[in-house]
């Protein structure tokens, strides 16, 4: 389809014009905002070129968006969690310039794995899905899951001779987040098959656990997953998130929206 070339259109025309070209063009963003971006600028007398560099500069901010949409959905995430709405006051034992830095995902453009050590309750998974999400705004691509259904899902694989197949689609991430490492016990089977998946990502893509098993009393790592024990201790960017064992800082824990 080719679009008719007219000088001296009425701005009925033009505009019916704009949307036609958006749509072919595929610029949903564009077409929407075109109006209240002209309108804006014929008031503050924008040149051609201001204006035009507004409107693209509005598809690409759209665009941006979007795909971050459905990077976080892709991920999987069990829940929305953001490190703007973290009690960092109720968490004493998480320090604020440690996620921060671990918040410009420097770690996994090096990528270097990531422990999450606590009690329960003491933020480890809303602390996981929120770094988690700031890598996918950062433009990374995440999956999350929680260590029993991707035992599980391995285990279906391999009964089904898929095994291989969805080792490296596990594979195929920048930063693969385990939730709930440690609270139900593996068998050997189970732990071999998680261990491939952390061994497809050994020192080529990242990988973020959360573990109520202090690495002092690993004895999960040791029974289960002895030679993924050797991956993590190794991390760089280890934070203890240990719950204070006070009894008003306990009720403070469980009063924290969000924090499990």
């Amino acid at each position: 389809m080719t679009l008719p070339r007219q000088r001296g259109l009425t701005e009925q025309a033009a505009g019916a014009a704009i949307g036609t070209a958006c749509r072919m063009l595929r610029l949903p963003s564009v077409r929407n905002e075109f109006t209240e971006i002209a309108d804006r600028a014929m008031k503050d007398q924008v040149t051609y070129r201001g204006f035009l560099a507004e409107l693209l500069m509005a598809g690409c901010d759209d665009r941006a968006r979007r795909r971050s949409e459905r990077r976080i959905k892709a991920a999987g995430f069990l829940r929305e969690k953001s490190l703007r709405a973290f009690g960092f006051d109720a968490g004493p034992g998480i320090d604020p310039a440690t996620i921060h830095i671990l918040a410009s995902c420097e770690w996994i453009k090096k990528s270097q794995p990531l422990c999450l050590v606590g009690d329960s309750g003491a933020g480890k998974s809303y602390m996981l899905i929120a770094l988690g999400t700031e890598a996918v705004m950062k433009g990374c691509r995440v999956r999350c899951a929680l260590a029993i259904k991707l035992v599980n899902e391995l285990a279906e694989a391999a009964d089904e001779k898929q095994l291989n197949k969805t080792v490296a689609r596990w594979g195929r991430v920048d930063l693969l987040c385990i939730d709930e490492l440690g609270y139900t016990e593996l068998d050997r089977h189970g732990a071999e098959l998680l261990f491939q998946v952390l061994t497809e990502r050994e020192e080529k893509d990242s990988v973020a656990i959360a573990s109520n098993e202090s690495f002092g009393k690993a004895h999960m790592f040791r029974r289960t997953c002895a030679r993924c024990w050797r991956i993590f201790t190794g991390s760089q960017w280890r934070v203890e998130a240990a719950a204070s064992t006070s009894a008003s800082a306990q009720r403070k824990f469980r009063r924290c929206p969000g924090l499990r």
